[in-house]
């Protein structure tokens, strides 16, 4: 067809030309296009229509043919492990198991890399225990076929070893974590109620650990000894229950107030002998007497200090607490070992009220109040305060001395017996929940409010402490006064009998007197011991009456009286206990400075006190399981528990200053005791080194010794503490500025990122609102730029047009933007002859020379 449509061309004469033959056969050929596309667009169409069933069934034969490759493959793996390699092997069997050796390789890296991040994996939990299976399972599949040759057996046995090391260690770590004692129990109190209340479980443990390492030391370096190689019950009259006492000495009551045969054993210190060594062993029990009652300080000592460096250590990667307060409460606040729905409740409301406490703050700290009126009831709360520790005080000063006057009568009641240590509980029950109603009047924040109530108490535990140490150091120095009395009657009736026996003739050795019959001192040390037991004991049975009465019967009271009552007991009074934290941690602290002092008058009192401890743990996380609801406001336990430990070392500290005054002061009783027979206690140390030690080491002792060199050593101590403090105060400065450079290079950071949002932000508005107004003047005048031919793109007018539309721009020039007119305004000016007036905005243009100029080729822009 195209051939004969250009003969008919030509035959028709030059008439059309070339140009228009050509556009004619492009029309043509585009059509023809067009019809071929049409038409192959319907066959494709149609083939797809026919060949979707062809498609599913050749999917289903490639899925049948690849799970038959696969098989064929699994059975050539199997036929190739199962065959023994032989050396006729060629090298393409060769490259292919190193190949498949590569993938089996990284298969099994990959699959421990998730192995190891599965649990940071977006994942369900279903989802996750599959993938771990099918994981751990691939792993130990083909972990082992990763050796070559010879060494692949090795590899193998070293892989299973490597399991069962890993193994091994984790049982172990479990088996520890079984042995921690009670760690199950604690685990369970927390999860039900928080860490806070964990928290004190954890600090009984810690002080059971400790009393039981101090009942080591003093069971196994006095008592036992004693009681194997010194000299048998009835021997001596300081082991001997007097003649008097005799009748008496197995009656309960005398036995509860520690009398009778509990005076004379082992518990307390009179029952020691002052014999210099004993048994086979050549064993010196005084001096171990004096050392181990001086170790059970500087363990306990060096054991507080441990703990409180490490919970500082453990504490310095905390927060602060003075910035970022909603950052912190939002996203540190939550206790994830609670595991009780209602204490997650409880926790969720605490959260929610420290929130509205912060927000309370930030509105309160901008009031303005009325101070004198704040002041005067601060004022008025800390006197009345004063008045019930002075009260106190006195009035265990006054219990004490009748006590005194009591102890010389016969025939009195239990109540006259047991008066000071029913007192002193008493006032550990009643004063505490006294000074938290006065704190009312002060209205402090809650967080200072428990500050100074757990001051307060300590100030009561501590005046009471004092208070009955000092009525007690008068009743040693009546007993002292007493001594130098009975010791004479002592040394008269042992001569009389001595020269009664001669006086008869006889030439035999008198008999020995009977120890029953020997008169013998008030042994003032034993006294001390015997008063310090009491406190405990009572201490120990109103902390179990008060939780049996306190929490369990009022919370069986509530639970099964509670359909039958006027009101809703468990929202109302009486309502269910909870756990006092504070109040059984500072009891806790002030028992165990009993220990401390008692231990060395009461070598059995530390055995006691395990017992305590061991019994508390029990019974009280029963009753706390059983009794107590958790707090309405769960706090998390700070892992720096320094502040209970402050308090344990300042009680560890005033309890050995009594103990240390006793030593170094006081004369210790001529009848009883391990340092009977010498003017001081200590002077066992200086006897034992002029005895056992050689000359020259005595020598250096009394050069040690001496004042000159004391002196100048508790000089240099007292300057290097100074030294140290100042370094760290040193220290704490520098870290505090450089906190502040810290937050002040951030809030520049925050103010340049403030400062180019608002530019930002301010440019883009303006934008907006010069975009609407040239918009509105473009549109209508769009048609009659269409209408005329733009000019040429090379002629200086269109790049002139070109130009001041970039300087119009609103990002170019914003100043000058108003001002000037439209761009169809440039456009459509018809070129003037001669010189051109300036638009608006534009600088004037100079007069140039026509033609080319070296800086400038022909036909660019004038200006």
């Amino acid at each position: 067809e195209d051939k004969e449509d250009d003969s008919k061309e030509e035959d028709n004469g030059p008439r059309q030309n070339r140009a228009s033959k050509r556009k004619a056969l492009q029309r043509k050929n585009n059509d023809g296009k067009t019809t071929e596309k049409g038409v192959s667009r319907k066959r494709e169409r149609d083939k797809k229509a026919s060949t979707k069933e062809q498609k599913d069934s050749e999917n289903k034969e490639k899925k049948t043919n690849k799970q038959k490759g696969k098989e064929k493959e699994n059975k050539d793996k199997k036929e190739r492990r199962s065959s023994t390699p032989s050396t006729s092997n060629s090298s393409d069997e060769e490259s292919l198991t190193e190949e498949e050796l590569a993938m089996l390789m990284e298969q099994v890296e990959q699959k421990k890399k998730l192995i190891s991040t599965m649990r940071n994996k977006p994942w369900r939990m279903v989802k996750k225990l599959s993938m771990l299976r099918e994981a751990q399972a691939f792993v130990e599949k083909f972990e082992g076929a990763l050796g070559k040759g010879k060494g692949k057996k090795l590899y193998a046995y070293k892989m299973m070893m490597a399991k069962k090391w890993v193994k091994f260690k984790r049982d172990f770590d479990n088996f520890k974590t079984q042995c921690i004692p009670w760690e199950m129990k604690i685990k369970e109190v927390e999860s039900h109620f928080g860490s806070s209340v964990a928290s004190y479980f954890i600090f009984l443990r810690w002080m059971y650990g400790v009393n039981l390492v101090l009942f080591g030391l003093i069971f196994g370096l006095v008592i036992i000894p004693e009681v194997l190689m010194g000299m048998p019950y009835g021997s001596m009259p300081r082991k001997t229950v007097p003649r008097a006492e005799q009748a008496t000495a197995m009656d309960f009551s005398v036995l509860w107030d520690f009398e009778g045969y509990i005076k004379y054993s082992a518990l307390f210190y009179g029952y020691y002998n002052n014999q210099r060594t004993i048994g086979w062993l050549k064993y010196r029990l005084p001096m171990a007497y004096f050392m181990v009652g001086i170790s059970v300080f500087g363990y306990s000592l060096m054991v507080v200090i441990r703990s409180m460096a490490r919970n500082a250590n453990e504490s310095t990667g905390e927060g602060d607490d003075e910035n970022f307060v909603f950052s912190w409460k939002m996203f540190t606040s939550w206790d994830y070992l609670i595991g009780n729905p209602e204490t997650a409740d409880n926790k969720f409301a605490s959260i929610t009220t420290s929130f509205k406490e912060s927000i309370v703050d930030e509105q309160e700290s901008n009031k303005d109040e009325n101070i004198h009126l704040r002041r005067f009831l601060r004022v008025l709360a800390n006197v009345l305060i004063i008045c019930c520790l002075c009260g106190s005080g006195y009035l265990i000063y006054f219990v004490v001395k009748r006590s005194q006057t009591f102890s010389k009568m016969q025939n009195i009641g239990w109540y006259e017996r047991n008066e000071v240590e029913i007192v002193m509980s008493l006032l550990g029950m009643f004063c505490p929940p006294l000074f938290e109603t006065i704190a009312a009047l002060e209205n402090y924040h809650p967080r200072i409010g428990l500050k100074w109530q757990l001051g307060r108490i300590f100030a009561l535990f501590l005046g009471n402490l004092y208070t009955f140490l000092l009525a007690l150091m008068d009743d040693v120095n009546e007993k002292l006064a007493e001594e130098d009395v009975l010791k004479n009657i002592t040394h008269w009736t042992l001569l009389s009998h001595h020269n009664s026996s001669i006086g008869n003739g006889s030439t035999a050795t008198p008999p020995p007197l009977d120890p029953a019959d020997v008169p013998r001192g008030p042994c003032w040390e034993t006294t001390v011991g015997i008063e310090f037991v009491r406190l405990t004991v009572s201490d120990i049975l109103v902390t179990f009456v008060t939780i049996l009465v306190g929490d369990f019967i009022r919370a069986c009271f509530v639970r099964f009286v509670n359909y039958c009552w006027c009101w809703d007991l468990e929202a109302g009074f009486p309502s269910y206990a909870e756990f006092d934290i504070s109040g059984n941690v500072l009891g806790l602290v002030f028992n165990q400075g009993m220990i401390w002092m008692g231990s060395f008058y009461a070598p059995g009192l530390v055995g006691i006190n395990v017992l305590r401890l061991l019994t508390s743990m029990y019974f009280q996380c029963w009753a706390v399981m059983s009794s107590n609801v958790p707090h309405e406001r769960v706090f998390k336990a700070s892992k720096s528990n320094n502040f209970y430990m402050g308090l344990l070392l300042l009680i560890l500290f005033l309890s050995l200053l009594p103990v240390a005054y006793t030593i170094m002061s006081l004369p210790p009783s001529f009848d009883c005791g391990p340092f009977s027979g010498k003017k001081r206690m200590y002077e066992v140390i200086q006897e034992t080194i002029e005895l056992d030690f050689p000359v020259f080491v005595a020598k250096i002792f009394s050069y040690v010794a001496n004042p000159g060199l004391i002196i100048p050593a508790i000089l240099l101590m007292v300057l290097a503490i100074y030294y140290l403090n100042a370094v760290s105060e040193a220290y704490q400065r520098a870290n505090a500025e450089l906190k502040k450079k810290m937050q002040m290079l951030r809030e520049e950071e925050k103010n340049k990122r403030n400062n180019k949002t608002t530019t930002n932000s301010a440019m883009q508005d303006l934008e907006d609102l010069l975009k609407p107004n040239t918009k509105s003047e473009s549109q209508p005048k769009q048609v009659e730029d269409k209408k005329i031919e733009p000019p040429n793109k090379t002629s200086p007018v269109g790049k002139q047009g070109k130009a001041a539309a970039e300087d119009v721009s609103p990002i170019n020039g914003r100043r000058g933007a108003v001002l000037t007119p439209p761009l169809h305004m440039l456009v459509t000016r018809p070129p003037m002859p001669g010189v051109r007036t300036p638009y608006p905005g534009l600088a004037r243009p100079r007069p140039h020379p026509q033609g080319p100029v070296p800086w400038r080729g022909r036909g660019q822009p004038r200006y």
